[in-house]
């Protein structure tokens, strides 16, 4: 590949679409999820313990890719509005559980709009969300695999995509 100045450019680097692409999106969430009372790192805590709960701290770190210093304060403000509950694991006293509570499980039916709502604002239609988050998947393993690529996506079932075309479709059902 032929390396040229316009490969410079700020308008073709892939990182500045992104980021400005990720700011944009989480700012169009924060009305959506303002309704419930969520910020975008808790209403992804919240999606992460609606597909299973009760799950160990550690779990939902690796599920999120987030370290336990970032997840800690989420699932504090979480337990202070009433939606989760955390308490030692009965099957291993060092870990930590963090369960819904009944308004955090009540709270799934109004966040069912969610997915909807989204797709309506940013002119998706399911085919095309579906699209863009298999591409997501596939960027985020390769970027992964940079790294390291022994642990590259502990937690994520990119499988093709499949997993989580899936899990979108059915909540874009909803």
């Amino acid at each position: 590949m032929d390396i040229t100045d316009d490969d410079l450019l700020l308008e073709r680097q892939l990182c500045f679409g992104l980021s400005v692409a990720s700011r944009s999106v989480i700012a169009a969430y924060k009305p959506v999820l303002a309704k419930l009372h969520l910020t975008h790192p808790q209403y992804l805590v919240m999606l992460a313990l609606w597909e299973l709960a009760p799950r160990r701290v550690k779990d939902l770190g690796q599920v999120l890719l987030l370290e336990p210093a970032t997840l800690s304060p989420l699932l504090k403000r979480l337990e202070v509005l009433g939606y989760v509950s955390r308490e030692k694991d009965s099957h291993d006293e060092r870990a930590l559980a963090v369960d819904l509570t009944a308004a955090g499980a009540a709270l799934r039916e109004q966040a069912r709009a969610v997915p909807g709502t989204m797709m309506a604002k940013l002119r998706l239609d399911r085919g095309s969300a579906m699209e863009l988050h298999r591409r997501m998947m596939d960027l985020i393993e390769a970027a992964a695999n940079t790294e390291a690529p022994s642990t590259a996506l502990n937690g994520i079932a990119t499988n093709g995509g499949a997993t989580n075309d899936t899990t979108l479709q059915d909540m874009a059902d909803n």
